[in-house]
Order: structure tokens, then sequence, then C-alpha cells
């Protein structure tokens, strides 16, 4: 794991879905080599997570993993060389509200199709 990436002595590990922090920074790093346009969004620790950090490609997709603490997501997100900002201030994207529209009316419309029977059009 590198170094810039572990936790703080005397701070305890969050543990995310039973993943370590090297399969959330893979993750992270995989999410944002692989689209386009992609933007950091550091998002602050509160009474009920730690801080994570939300990556939102151009078409609107995102993804969002904890991370140690707001400055080595801005760390993270400058080595790989996207833009990064505290989503305390500037807020979420439009691009990623509607692609979580969009994705949810294709989930509602998939439902009411209903499965399809072998042999069925479809």
């Amino acid at each position: 794991m590198p170094r810039w990436f572990r936790w703080r002595a005397g701070s305890p590990p969050a543990r995310v879905r039973g993943s370590g922090a090297s399969e959330d920074l893979a993750h992270l790093t995989e999410f944002a080599r692989t689209r386009r346009g992609v933007e950091g969004f550091v998002e602050p620790r509160t009474t009920v997570t730690e801080t994570t950090l939300l990556l939102v490609a151009d078409d609107g997709e995102w993804t969002r993993r904890r991370v140690p603490d707001a400055a080595r997501a801005h760390e993270f997100a400058n080595r790989l060389g996207i833009p990064s900002y505290d989503a305390q201030v500037v807020g979420y994207p439009q691009r990623m509200r509607a692609w979580n529209s969009r994705r949810a009316a294709a989930e509602k419309q998939a439902k009411s199709l209903g499965p399809t029977a072998p042999g069925e059009a479809g």
C-alpha cells in the first residue's frame, strides 16, 4: 500500500464493506483511468461516515470510496491529474443527478416489463 494512503497512527482504519484501503485505492484509480472527464469531490467526515472521495465522470457516472482524510484525497486526485473540489463548498455536479435519474428510470422500466419467459420476444 502506498505510504501516503496509510492511516495515521492513533486513528483506527475504517472498513469499507469488507475491503481495505488498497482495494479502495485500486477501484478509484481504475475508475479515473477508464472514464473521461473525471472530477473528484471530497466529502467531509460526519458522525455517520468517514471522509470519502466521490469521482464523477463526464457522463455523470460516479463512484465513492472512503479515504483517510481530505488532504490525501486531494493528493490522490492530483497524482492522477484530475481536478478535485470540496463537495461542501461547490456541491455536486448536475450531470451526476441526471445520471442517477436516467439509471432509476431505466431500472423502473425494466421492472415494469417483468422477466421475459424463454422463447418469448422481449
